[in-house]
């Protein structure tokens, strides 16, 4: 590729980050044209739909996401497995808006149900061995867990590490509701907030 050519990839993909990430899976082609600088035909060109697009804007945080939901398909019990996927979803990536974009461009969208990626293949799998196990309660849907990681992003506390803390106490309050038994292990530490937006 030439460096003019590497240049406008490069460019669009940082236009499409930022627009999937601010508008959403919504934002028209042109749109991500206009803000990188260059005509519709050579976005097209690049990415001839806009699934491709958005894949390649986020190929590194679907690699991250996808990981994560191996691991949690990994774990023999399938309730842990969960618990680890969302707590990772949750307080490692819940303030990243661009892996929320990713979950929340999943869940929904025609563009993905056709191919939906192997996140959410692995998300669905992952649930409904939880709920077969008994440990999740049966109304609990994917949607859930994109709730849970809206959530997370919107922990504002007066420092990383409190930010870190509060996150994790987030995650366990959100785990115990979707879990169909009691537990009454001790949670993460409460950590003080900022009352004012």
């Amino acid at each position: 590729m030439r460096s003019d050519a590497y240049d406008n990839r490069e460019r669009i993909l940082a236009a499409a980050r930022l627009a999937f990430t601010t508008d959403g899976f919504s934002v028209p082609v042109r749109e991500i044209a206009r803000r990188a600088g260059v005509g519709t035909a050579t976005v097209h060109r690049r990415f001839p739909t806009k699934q491709e697009l958005f894949s390649a804007a986020f190929a590194e945080e679907m690699t991250l996401c996808s990981t994560v939901v191996e691991e949690g398909l990994a774990a023999t019990d399938p309730w842990q497995g969960l618990v680890v996927v969302i707590e990772k979803l949750v307080t490692a990536y819940g303030g990243d808006p661009r892996v929320h974009a990713i979950l929340a461009g999943l869940s929904r969208g025609a563009e993905f149900t056709a191919h939906r990626d192997r996140t959410v293949r692995g998300l669905l799998e992952l649930i409904g061995r939880a709920k077969d196990s008994g440990q999740l309660r049966a109304d609990i849907v994917l949607e859930d867990i994109v709730l849970a990681m809206q959530a997370g992003r919107g922990v504002r506390a007066s420092s990383p590490a409190g930010q870190a803390a509060a996150t994790r106490r987030l995650a366990a309050l959100i785990t115990r509701s979707f879990r169909t038994i009691a537990d009454s292990a001790p949670l993460p530490p409460a950590i003080r907030l900022p009352m004012h937006h």
